[in-house]
């Protein structure tokens, strides 16, 4: 749906779209799995999660992602001391980025109808042996129903998320040396804080085939997005999607989203949008989704699919 989720998240997955969804998932724990690969299968992400109530209406879960890039040629050694190429002397290492996010939700008592969660994220880089990055940052998300309107606002990375970044010059130092390159230092990566609201609107609630509206606005502060809106620092980037729905047993989804301005090899200005659809399948406690991007081309981003499966504990499947 375009990444259109922040009002309208109610599962396991609420915990990297908005906390506050967390409250609306079932009374019953969840959990989550998915798998997408980019660019040919070259760089892979995969999602883990899982929510379970606790007590004072409240609920917690956690969420697992690693986005790599593995088995990259390291050509450091090709030429050996005397000068010969020894293809022998290859080895491979991997680009990961990891992150472990726990959250935490709860509804506002003093605001009627107002669900509130926070996150807490971990986060390791590494580039194979030769330097790797430690993080921890914070968000918070809120969802409020008015009737079949929901809406929901996300801030990501509230005090800025920070990335100390160390390097293992002795695997690379020699051979950097000798090609005139630059040594790195250690160095402090800093992601500044950004927002995204949404709403969503459900029509039709009581009959066979519903549909689920949805709009997000993503902002960002950091002045160097290339999206629909640049106002100096701070960046707007709407994104839509749409649901239909059968039965609560089967869904098609439609949305888009990074719409913004490129510029061609032949230096003509052109439109770009990243669009994207899929299907779910909902059978017992499995839901299964599916979805597939840059439908038509309309991007530069290649094709990628992405699986999800959904369980969903239902007590009655385990019971005599």
């Amino acid at each position: 749906m375009g990444n259109s989720v922040t009002g309208i998240v109610k599962d396991v997955t609420a915990g990297y779209w908005n906390p506050a969804g967390l409250l609306s998932a079932p009374e019953t724990p969840e959990f989550a799995l998915m798998h997408s690969e980019y660019f040919a299968g070259i760089a892979k992400y995969d999602y883990a999660a899982f929510t379970m109530p606790v007590q004072d209406d409240a609920r917690i879960g956690i969420s697992l992602i690693r986005l790599g890039v593995d088995d990259i040629a390291n050509t450091l050694n090709l030429i050996d001391g005397n000068g010969n190429i020894n293809y022998d002397n290859i080895t491979k290492f991997s680009v990961s980025d990891f992150a472990a996010i726990f959250s935490y939700a709860r509804p506002l008592p003093f605001l009627k109808n107002v669900r509130f969660g926070a996150n807490a994220k971990i986060i390791y880089r590494n580039v194979g042996t030769f330097a790797n990055a430690w993080g921890f940052g914070l968000d918070a998300g809120f969802q409020y129903d008015y009737k079949r309107l929901k809406m929901g606002l996300t801030i990501k990375d509230i005090t800025s998320t920070f990335n100390a970044w160390s390097y293992n010059t002795s695997t690379f130092q020699d051979a950097f040396l000798a090609t005139g390159n630059v040594i790195p230092v250690n160095s402090l990566e800093i992601t500044l804080p950004s927002m995204r609201g949404g709403a969503g609107y459900l029509f039709w609630p009581e009959k066979k085939f519903n549909l689920l509206a949805s709009v997000d606005l993503n902002i960002g502060f950091d002045g160097k997005r290339n999206v629909l809106a640049n106002l100096g620092p701070v960046s707007i980037d709407p994104t839509m999607g749409l649901e239909v729905g059968f039965k609560k047993l089967a869904f098609l989804r439609g949305g888009f989203s990074n719409l913004q301005k490129t510029v061609q090899d032949d230096l003509k200005s052109v439109w770009t949008v990243f669009p994207t659809v899929g299907a779910g399948f909902a059978i017992k406690s499995f839901q299964i989704d599916y979805a597939l991007t840059n439908v038509g081309n309309f991007s530069q981003v290649l094709y990628s699919h992405l699986f999800s499966l959904k369980f969903t504990w239902d007590k009655s499947l385990f019971s005599k």
